[in-house]
């Protein structure tokens, strides 16, 4: 009998998908939730075939390179940033993510965002549980109302359509702005305007960050972009945290620029930027976009199919690197 192919998870996963990949695999788990060091990371994948990961592993040429026999990296996230796909490409390895997933879920969370930074509910809490609140005033921590305001949505993707859909149920005015435009049918579905970016900062009540990452959008949102807001408009960031300057957002928050931000994601995360830690108009959480179980579940057993699929010669039902398949009988450049 052939021996199975070797893999490594790399982090913990539900026993549901640990179970189904041990039918198909040697598996090496990290159910530990160890976090392991580059070093670490590769010292175990070294003699694998496979890898799932998730979105805060790096696999780049230190990895690689202790990795002559790696076939497949499978991420269970949708954005693979971490991931330096142009070398796996190089080196035949199919990458792999987890799309179409956490659209629904993460949209729920960006608008929880919306509402907490509008209604400055982490501050009222802070509030509340330090004793403070000893009486009642009409204008105790007053907030922005989110009925009926304008939604600038920046990245009009399956997530950003996701919280379009939520805003008109809020009856909100909705813009967005996309590298491309949308199709007429779905602005007319979404009631949905296109705008430069510009106009959309300026316009916006609240602006919701929904792009996918990469190096040409890196820091898209500056003291400039800042600088074109509302004094009274919030930021949320669902997307990537290399999206904003943090720095320049930090000094718009403290001076009163912009009213209030909300966010998933972090430039260094998960070291976070501590001059955001000191601002009450910050409501900030650790990258739980995705995070029910539900959708972790099924996050998981899709990375797990394109794993299986890689490992026994197929094409995985969401390759994102399929220039790769032809260089996959060739040795690495």
């Amino acid at each position: 009998m052939a021996a199975r192919p070797r893999v490594l998870i790399s982090a913990y996963t539900f026993p549901e998908v640990l179970e189904a990949a041990r039918v198909h695999f040697e598996v090496d788990d990290n159910q530990a939730r160890e976090v392991l060091s580059p070093e670490a990371l590769a010292r175990r994948l070294a003699p694998k075939e496979g890898v799932l990961v998730t979105g805060t592993d790096r696999i780049g040429e230190p990895v690689l390179a202790h990795c002559p026999g790696l076939r497949a990296v499978c991420c269970s996230a949708v954005g693979y940033n971490n991931i330096d796909v142009e070398a796996c490409t190089r080196r035949g390895i199919l990458v792999t993510n987890t799309p179409g997933l956490l659209d629904e879920t993460t949209a729920d969370l960006g608008f929880a965002l919306l509402l907490a930074a509008a209604r400055r509910l982490g501050e009222a809490e802070r509030f509340l549980r330090a004793g403070r609140w000893t009486q009642w005033h009409n204008d105790l921590l007053l907030g922005a109302d989110v009925h009926g305001a304008t939604l600038g949505i920046v990245g009009m993707g399956r997530i950003g359509r996701a919280v379009a859909r939520r805003a008109r149920g809020f009856g909100m005015k909705v813009l967005y702005h996309n590298r491309h435009r949308a199709e007429a049918r779905v602005e007319a579905e979404l009631e949905a305007t296109h705008q430069p970016l510009e106009q959309l900062l300026a316009q916006s009540d609240f602006v919701c960050l929904c792009l996918p990452y990469t190096l040409a959008v890196h820091h898209l949102i500056g003291a400039r972009q800042l600088a074109l807001m509302k004094p009274s408009a919030v930021l949320v960031n669902i997307a990537r945290g290399g999206i904003i300057d943090e720095n320049a957002l930090v000094q718009a928050l403290r001076s009163g620029r912009i009213a209030a931000a909300g966010l998933d994601v972090f430039e260094g995360e998960p070291a976070i930027n501590p001059d955001l830690l000191t601002l009450d108009n910050a409501v900030l959480v650790p990258h739980i976009g995705s995070a029910t179980r539900a959708t972790r579940l099924a996050m998981g057993r899709c990375a797990l199919e394109n794993l299986i699929a890689a490992l026994a010669g197929q094409r995985p039902p969401n390759l994102v690197n399929p220039q790769a398949l032809a260089r996959r009988a060739g040795p690495p450049d």
